[in-house]
């Protein structure tokens, strides 16, 4: 099982979760007023006076499997408009309970 943490764009919130139903993950936990600046493009997230935007995340620990439709549906929703941003991260899940 993978750990799968995908950051966006609060205006991303709709698309994420319509992706997430489609590729029928169920499971999943969300953090809203998300803060925070990428590391190689994007303008900071902070929801401040100078930057009000803010970013969304949410983590889902799904099977092996789902992993490569889930970053490709990651990768297709960022092509449509990489200035409001979107990233995952995988980590290898070892245990559950």
């Amino acid at each position: 099982m993978k750990a799968v943490l995908i950051i966006h764009n609060q205006a991303q919130a709709e698309r994420i979760e319509y992706m997430l139903d489609r590729l029928n993950i169920r499971g999943y936990s969300k953090w809203e007023n998300v803060l925070g600046k990428g590391s190689e493009t994007g303008d900071p997230r902070l929801g401040t006076h100078t930057w009000p935007e803010m970013n969304s995340s949410v983590l889902s620990v799904v099977q092996d499997e789902q992993v490569s439709d889930l970053l490709e549906s990651v990768k297709k929703l960022n092509a449509i408009n990489e200035e409001v941003g979107i990233r995952a991260f995988v980590w290898e899940v070892l245990e559950t309970v």
